[in-house]
């Protein structure tokens, strides 16, 4: 008889793919336990896309009620402590650390931080578990890089910097990404100055330039932000009620004084969890695993943020926990197809972007076809007397689509006919000829297909 063990499965980590993972295993009355150090469901669910979205849109909406003009000289305050109150209920009411989803699915639930003693084996706390398959998703944490000061300068992070209840007058976000972004973004809606320090040549390093270069137009001429783009933050200073940020640009040191610091510098896989001790090979970039997401320990395998891919989002996480469970129940062996999936950014404009990029193409030395339309070209732009945006549309010689980038009012719905259309190799002629509302954003993916037509 083979060993007896505790769990047929054990999920580490509660975040999007590892709540797939154990679900789908439970659906298939497997005997399942998921194990969370922190917030069961994730930070996704608990500190970053609900709380993330209730507050944009509370940033959003004072913003835009503060530019038209039907309400010019009137004088609209705020409780934050409220706002703050209002994204903390509202996680509660998605289910933000409630067993409760997975208990009803005899999930057994652990709490406490996972750490591996050998293949088989984990301790939490003074317990120890075992399984014959594990399952890790253990998510990323931030990356502070090499900066002095930070054990002894107080600074928030992505998931407290929008839980903040008192303004301050001065905010330094160090990173330009996607995360550093949409904090900016929401400090300077609601009146902060703004300054970000980023260590690349622009915005958004991760898009395309002319992506970066319109967020940088964007947050300098209507926010009042201030975009620092190679500048490199080495350290953090305290001076009574006054903090120090200490930075390189064009090799000379200079420095900034405000009363708050956020760090959005990125994420790094998490793996602190003994993956040594159970022969799984990882790297400081992420997990190693094989197409099938299993590890150099055959009865171990890992998916999400944990592998390191730059590319990786909620929708991605689940997708591949789903993926892994439905491979190990039904003894298939179903490759991942990320063909369509969405990478968004919630600023204002709003960022969707689908398949490869200019930038992604050009690495590959792929040829391709584009075409650009600006935002001002259509009706809903002129409406809304908003014109800070673009669709670029790319295509292969045959005019099936291979990516897009949106930038735009509602392109993460925008997006969704783009992504399906790449999900099922449609052709640019396909989505010119389909009919969209003409007063609409939507009516850009007719006008780009139209114009992609004609290279």
């Amino acid at each position: 008889m083979g060993r007896k063990y505790d769990f047929e499965y054990i999920v580490i980590g509660s975040g999007p793919a590892g709540s797939a993972a154990a679900l789908t295993l439970a659906k298939a009355k497997k005997k399942v336990a998921l194990v969370e150090g922190k917030f069961f469901g994730g930070s996704n669910l608990n500190t970053r896309d609900v709380p993330y979205a209730v507050a944009l849109n509370f940033s959003h909406t004072y913003s835009k009620l503060l530019s038209l003009p039907e309400f010019k000289n009137q004088d609209f305050s705020f409780s934050l402590p409220t706002a703050v109150s209002h994204q903390l209920k509202s996680v509660l009411n998605a289910g933000g650390n409630d067993t409760k989803p997975y208990e009803e699915k005899n999930i057994t639930c652990i709490k406490g931080y996972a750490n591996f003693l050998d293949q088989n084996t984990i301790a939490v706390g003074e317990k120890k578990y075992t399984a014959g398959t594990f399952i890790v998703a253990t998510g990323s944490k931030l990356k502070t890089l090499e900066i002095a000061g930070t054990k002894s300068v107080s600074f928030l992070n992505p998931e407290n910097a929008l839980k903040i209840r008192r303004l301050p007058k001065v905010a330094v976000v160090v990173g330009g990404g996607s995360t550093g972004c949409e904090i900016a973004e929401y400090y300077a809606e609601l009146g902060i100055k703004v300054i970000i320090l980023e260590m690349s040549s622009r915005l958004l390093p991760r898009e395309d330039k002319e992506v970066g270069e319109l967020m940088t137009e964007y947050f300098t001429k209507e926010l009042g932000i201030m975009v620092c783009p190679n500048c490199k933050v080495v350290a953090l200073e305290k001076d009574n009620d006054v903090k120090r940020v200490i930075f390189q640009n064009a090799r000379s040191e200079k420095m900034v004084r405000t009363d708050c610091v956020v760090l959005a510098t990125g994420s790094v896989p998490s793996l602190d969890y003994g993956l040594e001790n159970a022969g799984v090979k990882y790297k400081n970039s992420g997990i190693v695993v094989d197409k099938y997401f299993q590890t150099s320990a055959k009865n171990i395998y890992a998916v999400g943020d944990c592998l390191g891919d730059e590319s990786s989002s909620t929708e991605r996480a689940d997708y591949e926990g789903m993926l892994v469970a439905s491979n190990l129940v039904n003894h298939t062996k179903t490759l991942a197809n990320y063909r369509g999936f969405i990478r968004s950014i919630d600023i204002v404009p709003e960022i969707a972007v689908i398949g490869l990029n200019e930038d992604d193409l050009m690495k590959r030395d792929r040829k391709y076809l584009k075409a650009t339309i600006k935002l001002d070209e259509i009706c809903a732009s002129k409406i809304s007397d908003f014109n800070y945006g673009f669709i670029k549309l790319l295509a292969n010689k045959n005019f099936q689509i291979v990516g897009a980038t949106i930038v735009a009012p509602n392109a993460k719905l925008i997006a969704e006919e783009i992504a399906l259309a790449r999900r099922h190799n449609l052709t640019a002629l396909e989505l010119a000829s389909t009919p969209h509302p003409i007063n609409s954003y939507n009516y850009l993916v007719k006008l780009v297909a139209k114009k992609l037509l004609k290279k």
